[in-house]
């Protein structure tokens, strides 16, 4: 298996909100990406900050939730330790959301060494939801955000209030991406919606993960 035909999965450990809930993973933003992927032909290697489990956020269990979904949730009980991840054996990084994200990606030395490599390869980084809080430690090798300067989208201030968790969160996604220096682009609550500048690659909510995935998949095809 190349290098060209391996993509990395960053998953969230989760954890307990002040209100006794837990954030996890959003089973479908891990799911439908996984197998777009899949179907495309790539491996894939599922990661988090400490290993072992990404649990998932039980409001993501809807009757949406299909089996497939389900047999791809397993890959979510044993994951790699990002630590032990080298960005040269991979094309792209793909980042799922989920509140646990908003908790354990913005600090995570690793997840930010993968991330400035990835950014200095020029290779592929796409996240969705709330996996871009990944971009939030992210920088370039000369200090400077990922994002700075970029067009990018994510989990929106307006969605995370109708979500009534605004108040739970370290920060707000969208602000603080603005902070960094991002182009940030919003559209409706919870429309398809994606945003792609050069190798960076955003969705805005669990809607967004198919068109993501797809849209990854062509940049990778293409090279460029």
């Amino acid at each position: 298996m190349s290098t060209n035909e391996k993509i990395l999965m960053v998953v969230t450990n989760g954890h307990t909100m002040e209100n006794g809930e837990l954030a996890g993973i959003w089973l479908t933003e891990f799911s439908e990406a996984y197998l777009e992927f899949k179907k495309a032909g790539y491996e894939v290697e599922v990661a988090s900050p400490k290993g072992g489990k990404s649990p998932v956020d039980p409001n993501s269990l809807t009757d949406d939730v299909t089996a497939e979904d389900k047999e791809a949730g397993k890959l979510l009980e044993e994951t790699k330790r990002l630590s032990d991840v080298s960005s040269q054996e991979f094309a792209g990084i793909f980042v799922p959301g989920g509140h646990g994200t908003m908790f354990d990606f913005p600090e995570d030395a690793h997840l930010q060494r993968l991330l400035t490599e990835f950014a200095e390869d020029d290779k592929l980084i796409a996240a969705v939801c709330h996996g871009p809080a990944a971009l939030v430690g992210g920088k370039r090798a000369n200090g400077e955000p990922i994002v700075k300067g970029k067009r990018v989208t994510s989990f929106t201030d307006s969605e995370e209030v109708d979500t009534k968790l605004d108040k739970y969160m370290p920060f707000l996604l969208e602000t603080k991406l603005r902070e960094l220096g991002a182009e940030f682009v919003a559209k409706d609550n919870w429309t398809d919606h994606i945003e792609v500048d050069g190798k960076l690659l955003t969705g805005q909510n669990p809607q967004s993960t198919i068109s993501l995935a797809k849209q990854f998949i062509r940049v990778l095809k293409d090279g460029k």
